[in-house]
């Protein structure tokens, strides 16, 4: 799939769209039903495929970091190898209140929705690795193809209908989009629920 194929798969089952012209409304809102369900499918899935893992550098005295751009949610963070664990932003002032001394870090916490705050203050240089979900990078003339479109492009069609529906006031296909996305998201779920029992089992016979 890419995104101009999908966008003629979306017009061939909504019957509408199909040039500029003959529907102006429905062809101009096609690609943001696209990015509404892509985001849709973000927000309500955690699967292997929108896991990403970066490195920053800590620097002494900066308690305050920022996100990687399309972070929705973190998994985990390690300081050179050692985890350090998530707590509430308030925990993490309570614990350490006064961010001009510095110590080794423990805890981590959502600042706002584009910065962390690490406590205590970094003491000395490091590297802090994250790992984190994702949205994935959105589809358009530009970008036809994503981890969606290569690995779940039934999942991302029934989203784009799903959206298509209220939309177009056809609110009677909207538990038929449903049911249809919620069984891909479903088997996609299972199939990363399998991958993670399979990688369990190889370690305990090794």
């Amino acid at each position: 799939m890419t995104y101009d194929s999908l966008l003629v798969d979306v017009r061939r089952y909504l019957e509408r769209g199909f040039t500029q012209e003959s529907d102006q409304i429905v062809y101009d809102q096609l690609p943001r039903l696209v990015t509404l369900g892509e985001r849709r499918i973000a927000r309500e899935l955690k699967i292997q495929g929108f896991i990403r893992a970066v490195t920053t550098p800590l620097s002494i005295g900066v308690a305050v970091y920022l996100k990687p751009d399309r972070w929705r949610d973190t998994i985990s963070m390690t300081v050179t190898g050692s985890p350090i664990f998530a707590r509430s932003y308030e925990y993490c002032r309570s614990y350490w209140p006064n961010e001009a001394e510095t110590g080794a870090p423990q805890f981590y916490a959502d600042y706002d929705f584009q910065h962390w705050l690490i406590t205590p203050t970094p003491v000395a240089a490091s590297t802090l690795e994250i790992l984190y979900y994702e949205q994935p990078a959105l589809l358009g003339d530009d970008l036809q193809t994503n981890w969606l479109t290569e690995y779940a492009p039934d999942l991302l069609l029934y989203a784009t209908l799903l959206e298509a529906s209220p939309f177009l006031k056809n609110d009677d296909r909207v538990g038929m989009w449903q049911a249809m996305y919620d069984r891909s998201a479903k088997a996609l779920s299972g199939e990363d629920l399998g991958r993670i029992m399979d990688r369990s089992a190889n370690r305990s016979e090794a």
